[in-house]
C-alpha cells in the first residue's frame, strides 16, 4: 500500500508541473506517505480501549470540563487542515473517566478525515455511550484553511459547532452553566 500511496503523490507532483526527480522532491512522497499515516492515525485506534481502562467509580454528580483541548484535523472534502480548541464536559454517573481521557478522546476522532458537525458528535457520542454519562457538552471553535486558503479566503474565520446530550439538552440550567464555563475568562495561571 504504502508504493501505491506514494506513486499518487508523484502522479500529484506531475499534474501540478513539477518535476519529481528534483532534489527537493525525491523524498516527498514517502514524506506525505509518513505524515498522513500520522494525520489519520485515528482509524486504527479503539474508543473502548482509550476510554474503559481509566473509569473510577465516584459520587461525584457534578459537571466535569476540560477545555481548551487542542486539536488538528484533516477536511475530508479537501484534504487540507482544520484546526482550533475543543471543550468537552460531562456530569458522571457512579464513574469518572480519567482527564487524559479526554483530550485522547478528542485525538483519535480528529485524527481521521473529517467534517467538524460530524467531528462534534462522534465525541459526545462516545464519551456518553462508553462512560455512561448523565449528560454530555461539546464546543468546537475551528479555523479552515479550505476557507481561508482557498475558494472564499476569509483568514481567521471561526466556525463553531456544539453537540449536546442528556442533561445538557434536557436541563437549560445544566447547558446556561456549560456555557458560561467554557466563555469565562480563564482564572488559573500557572
Amino acid at each position: 500500500m504504502q508504493k501505491e500511496f506514494e506513486k499518487c503523490v508523484t502522479t500529484i507532483l506531475e499534474s501540478v508541473g513539477e518535476n519529481p526527480n528534483r532534489e527537493g522532491l525525491l523524498k516527498t512522497p514517502n514524506r506525505v506517505f509518513k505524515a498522513f499515516q500520522f494525520l489519520t492515525k485515528g482509524y486504527h485506534e479503539n474508543i473502548k480501549d482509550v476510554l474503559n481502562d481509566a473509569l473510577f467509580e465516584s459520587s461525584n454528580n457534578e459537571m466535569v470540563l476540560v477545555r481548551d483541548i487542542e486539536f488538528y484535523s484533516l477536511c475530508e472534502h479537501h484534504l487540507l487542515p482544520f484546526f482550533g480548541r475543543v471543550h468537552v464536559a460531562y456530569i458522571p454517573d457512579k464513574k469518572v473517566v480519567g482527564l487524559s481521557k479526554i483530550p485522547r478522546l478528542v485525538e483519535v476522532f480528529a485524527r481521521r478525515l473529517q467534517i467538524q458537525e460530524q467531528l462534534t458528535e462522534q465525541i459526545a457520542d462516545a464519551l456518553m455511550q462508553n462512560v455512561n454519562a448523565k449528560g454530555v457538552g461539546v464546543v468546537i471553535e475551528a479555523r479552515h484553511m479550505c476557507m481561508e486558503m482557498r475558494g472564499v479566503q476569509k483568514v481567521n474565520s471561526t466556525t463553531s459547532t456544539s453537540a449536546l446530550r442528556g442533561l445538557f439538552l434536557k436541563n437549560e440550567k445544566t447547558r446556561k452553566e456549560f456555557f458560561e464555563l467554557i466563555n469565562s475568562p480563564k482564572q488559573v495561571r500557572f
